[in-house]
């Protein structure tokens, strides 16, 4: 199995402090736990404090594959 973290964010009041990369720790010790193969997630290219941290913790680029297409973003609100 794998785990997709969605939505990390941290007050902006308390960024800086190391709170994001700790949640993500925990997601990992967690997942490591459960027997999950790998953690992935999403970002925007602008983002760039968040993918710092993110290569900081050890993510990297990924591709999917090209034969299958691009990746669709989907929703469906409930209110």
């Amino acid at each position: 199995p794998l785990v997709n973290v969605h939505d990390v964010v941290v007050v902006a009041s308390h960024r800086g402090r190391g709170i994001a990369a700790q949640m993500l720790a925990e997601v990992e010790r967690i997942a490591r736990g459960r027997g999950a193969c790998k953690l992935t997630l999403e970002v925007l290219s602008g983002n760039t404090g968040a993918r710092r941290l993110y290569e900081r913790v050890g993510f990297a680029d990924f591709q999917l594959d090209p034969a299958m297409g691009q990746a669709r973003f989907l929703q469906k609100w409930l209110a």
